[in-house]
């Protein structure tokens, strides 16, 4: 009996308000060290981190947040590729001219300049964008952040619409080094994703292939000089 309580109360304080509060506290401190440079060599590792120890912590698989395919994979890579052109298109021809007329600059990719007609820097690029910035990213921010926003919430429907917007919001801050056309840029892709994650089944599979597409094509048309802003 002394047993059984003391699993209960151990798996309440695991669920409580206090342990989320930490982590976004933690979450916190590393945008700010990243903010001041003080991160190496980027933070999702770091944010990787205290989102799988949340969930170790409470008992949750990773599946249990949608790290599953949506059906079967045919369906999955079709949803994925169509959604990660779609955004790439809508980036390039209606979210980055409006938002570049409406800031008055175009979103700071500068730190990508020496991927323009370099095969080995364009091959590390690629490496980073399937594993950090797709598999990573989807992982924190839809996996994680996303369901994590949710559970404090509740399930209603417009918790979730709150959790897409915040956790979008904390996507697109993460791209600061981009100035505000790439933070702004970034917060609407971070929409997409999320509601497409929400669209299907919570499958992070779908958002993931769809994020490492439009990388891609950013990669590509970078390294064939094609990128707007980028020579």
């Amino acid at each position: 009996m002394v047993t059984e309580t003391t699993e209960q109360g151990q798996k309440r304080w695991r669920q409580s308000k206090y342990v989320a509060l930490t982590e976004f506290a933690l979450i916190a401190l590393i945008y700010v060290a990243d903010l001041k440079g003080h991160i190496a060599p980027n933070k999702i590792p770091y944010l990787l981190a205290v989102a799988w120890i949340s969930l170790w912590l409470r008992g949750v698989r990773w599946r249990d947040v949608g790290f599953a395919v949506y059906r079967t994979w045919r369906k999955t890579m079709a949803i994925g590729i169509a959604t990660g052109i779609a955004i790439e298109l809508l980036e390039l021809f209606a979210t980055q001219p409006l938002l570049a007329r409406l800031f008055g600059q175009m979103p700071d990719l500068s730190m990508f300049d020496r991927v323009a007609g370099n095969v080995k820097w364009l091959c590390v690029s690629l490496a980073f964008t399937w594993t950090l910035f797709a598999f990573g990213e989807e992982l924190v921010f839809r996996g994680y952040l996303m369901n994590r926003i949710t559970d404090l919430a509740g399930h209603r429907r417009s918790d979730w619409a709150v959790a897409l917007v915040l956790s979008s919001m904390a996507f697109g801050v993460s791209h600061f080094a981009q100035g505000i056309t790439g933070v702004t840029e970034n917060c609407i892709d971070g929409m997409i994703l999320a509601a497409v994650y929400l669209a299907f089944g919570r499958s992070l599979a779908i958002p993931i292939i769809a994020h490492g597409v439009t990388d891609t094509l950013d990669f590509l048309l970078i390294f064939f000089h094609r990128y707007p802003g980028i020579r």
